[in-house]
């Protein structure tokens, strides 16, 4: 040692001194780790140690390093969710070369974007501080790097095995981060198995692509189906207009005495009363990809595949296709072969690649988030696009009213929708017209006259206080959904088309409100069947005028034979449902199906509770509705209450007459000290537009939210909003913001 100490040159001994310092802090140094290249040795001053190391490999491992642990914290959970939900693809209008890039995104731009920051920044902090530091800078990047994906993932398993949430799960991850990061400087063997599994997302995008539910969106190998239908005799084929609606409870539309509240849905009641309507129609699953295609094939549920013309070739359009001819508008499904449907129409281009990036991104900050309660499923994020974003909305002309009108609503209504319109016209040959409209399925942004309104990412939809809300969005989104209805019927009207036409309007399923169970999972359909099974469905043959009430059971499996029939076209496939017209489906409980091939049963005594108007969920009353519409100078004020943070305020500061949105629903939140269920009052221009509570605090604080469904309130321009507490003697005690 002396030797050598004498030999190098004098700046030599600062160097080593440095290396020596480094080597404390790391103990367990090995050739395979960032902070070994230019590590100096004991026969080789450091200068040459630096020309023989290659830092090349050394960066190498480390992204293999990083590549092994986004596989497990992003490639493989982004996979695993939309692999398991195809329609998030066909509602997105992707092929197989946007899926395929989705797919190199998951896998190479995340670990490509954190290797190559930390090499970047270790390479400037080698030539400005010199290369020892660089080494150390380098060296701690990575051990960082490591960590936090360490627990990210930490994060996720915690969320599948444990009921933590929140700031205590993150901690727990956090801490599993940074003793992981312990063991990669403590122990070779860690760093070697992280290269090992780095073979893990190569794993992952194989069962994507060939193994997953959403292989067949990727690899659309056609099966062989029965044909197409051929017409039953000297049967004559009326032109057929199939609407089928989405996430829409029978119970929804009916009064608490069992028949349909025609003051709210006058549509809806119009054609009840001009049709046959199966009060005791039930859909076979809660899920769109299998109730949908079990409608339109007849066959319930058997195989989890995506509802894609390549896995179920004979469907309703494949059995019409000989007689008709088609004109569909399909939303989440693609059953319609692209030889028959060959143009997709422009409301069905929803934004190719940029728009899947910014859905998953959105799935990837909920699935690494410690306070979501789960993954997300991505039909929740399905929105209907609307004639102006899809930019076939004309210019609106300026209003005409003296009062003030919301500008051209038109631009508001769902693109499909509108070229589902355009086909209603007479035609030489027999048209089948259908259109699967994704309303009044969440998101629930519409008031009943088309203006839309904005609502926060995470709003809760169950809990006491937030259910009532989501009831009360859904409830305005289905007035809504009647007024497209009755846009429908008289375009029918208009066109001649209504009298000769055979009329079919249902849902694929419902959804449940009840308390504890909101939405359609099996805790919703063991606790409020009537919700979820339940469906409108309205069938009027050609030249019918008078309404009947038919309560025989039927199953959806039972839709196509029965519409079939109707139309004249023989189906050439056995099917498990029943054509109304020729058979009865015996009495007996109902059939329903949370995963494909295991049925449920749900017992038949649930469709009397429907009928006497006790299906619908029980939620507490609206609280203090006198106030709603009471301007605030004529009622009692009682002194400040404190503050309140509203989210929304700066969409009140102006207000476009020809936007088609208006802030309706108001949300924020308040001081810890406010106790939850304290009433507050919401005023728009002066005057009280809604009555809310505050909730039970969540990771997103002691939040209130409040809809203002009343357009008159609002006035171009500048608005005003107040929130007011509300005392049990009905004072209102101003909130500060």
């Amino acid at each position: 040692m002396e030797r050598q100490a004498a030999s190098e040159p004098s700046g030599a001994p600062a160097r080593q001194d440095e290396a020596d310092r480094l080597a404390v802090l790391e103990p367990s140094v090995t050739p395979d780790r960032p902070d070994e290249v230019d590590r100096p040795t004991v026969s080789e001053p450091s200068g040459a140690a630096a020309v023989r190391r290659p830092a090349g490999r050394v960066e190498l491992r480390s992204l293999v390093e990083i590549v092994a642990l986004c596989g497990l914290v992003i490639t493989q959970p982004l996979l695993d969710v939309t692999g398991k939900s195809p329609d998030f693809f066909l509602f997105h209008g992707a092929g197989r070369r946007e899926i395929l890039l989705l797919v190199a995104a998951y896998t190479v731009l995340p670990p490509l974007a954190l290797w190559g920051a930390g090499a970047l920044v270790g390479l400037l902090a080698r030539r400005i501080a010199g290369p020892v530091r660089g080494r150390l800078v380098r060296t701690v990047l990575h051990t960082v790097t490591l960590g936090l994906l360490l627990a990210a993932f930490a994060v996720q398993v915690g969320k599948h095995l444990t009921p933590v949430r929140g700031a205590p799960l993150a901690a727990i991850a956090l801490a599993v981060g940074a003793a992981g990061a312990y063991a990669y400087r403590r122990w070779q063997v860690t760093g070697q198995v992280l290269r090992v599994a780095a073979v893990g997302p190569l794993v992952f995008v194989l069962l994507f692509v060939f193994a997953s539910p959403a292989s067949a969106v990727v690899l659309p190998g056609e099966r062989s189906g029965a044909g197409t239908g051929a017409s039953r005799g000297a049967a004559t084929h009326p032109p057929v207009v199939m609407l089928i609606l989405d996430e829409f409870p029978l119970a929804s539309l009916l009064d608490e005495k069992g028949v349909i509240d025609a003051r709210r849905y006058p549509n809806f009641a119009r054609l009840a009363g001009e049709s046959t309507w199966y009060r005791n129609a039930t859909g076979v699953s809660g899920y769109t990809p299998y109730a949908l295609p079990a409608m339109l094939t007849g066959r319930y549920p058997a195989e989890q595949q995506a509802p894609h013309h390549s896995r179920y070739p004979d469907n309703l359009f494949t059995a019409f296709a000989g007689p008709y001819q088609i004109r569909a508008q399909e939303s989440i499904t693609q059953l319609c072969p692209p030889k028959l449907c060959p143009d997709r129409s422009a409301g069905s281009a929803r934004g190719g690649l940029p728009t899947l990036l910014r859905e998953s991104a959105t799935l990837l900050e909920q699935i690494v988030s410690p306070s979501e309660t789960g993954q997300r499923d991505p039909e929740d994020s399905y929105r209907e696009i609307t004639r102006r974003e899809a930019g076939d909305a004309d210019e609106p002309p300026p209003p005409t009213d003296p009062q003030f009108r919301w500008g051209a609503l038109d631009e508001n209504q769902p693109a499909r929708f509108a070229d589902f319109l355009d086909t209603l016209r007479p035609t030489v040959r027999p048209t089948l017209h259908f259109l699967h409209l994704l309303l009044p399925h969440s998101p629930w942004n519409y008031l009943p006259s088309g203006i839309r309104y904005g609502s926060p990412d995470g709003m809760p939809n169950d809990g006491d206080g937030w259910v009532e809300l989501a009831y009360q969005r859904h409830l305005l989104q289905l007035e809504y959904t009647d007024r497209l209805l009755g846009e429908t019927l008289r375009r029918l009207d208009e066109t001649g088309l209504y009298d000769d036409a055979l009329v079919v309007l249902t849902a694929d399923h419902g959804v449940s409100f009840t308390p504890g169970v909101q939405g359609r999972g099996l805790g919703a359909v063991e606790r409020a069947p009537g919700e979820v099974l339940w469906v409108p469905l309205f069938v009027k043959r050609p030249g019918q005028r008078a309404g009947a009430v038919d309560d025989r059971n039927w199953e959806h499996v039972d839709l196509l034979p029965t519409v079939a029939d109707l139309a004249g076209v023989e189906v050439p496939w056995r099917t498990d449902g029943a054509s109304a017209l020729r058979t009865t489906r015996a009495p007996g409980d109902k059939h329903y199906y949370d995963q494909p091939g295991q049925p449920r049963t749900v017992p038949a005594g649930t469709f009397a509770e429907l009928v006497a108007g006790r299906a619908r969920p029980v939620l507490p009353a609206q609280p203090r509705p006198e106030l709603i519409g009471r301007a605030v100078a004529e009622l009692p004020l009682g002194p400040p209450a404190g503050r309140v943070t509203v989210q929304n305020r700066a969409e009140f500061d102006h207000i476009d007459q020809a936007g088609g949105r208006l802030p309706a629903l108001v949300y924020g939140t308040v001081p810890d000290s406010v106790r939850n269920g304290t009433l507050l009052a919401v005023a728009v221009n002066g005057r009280v537009g809604a009555v809310a509570p505050v909730v039970a605090p969540d990771p997103g604080g002691q939040r209130f939210g409040a809809l203002v469904p009343d357009e008159s309130l609002f006035v171009p321009g500048r608005n005003t909003v107040d929130v007011f507490q509300v005392t049990e003697a009905g004072q209102l005690r101003p909130l500060d913001d």
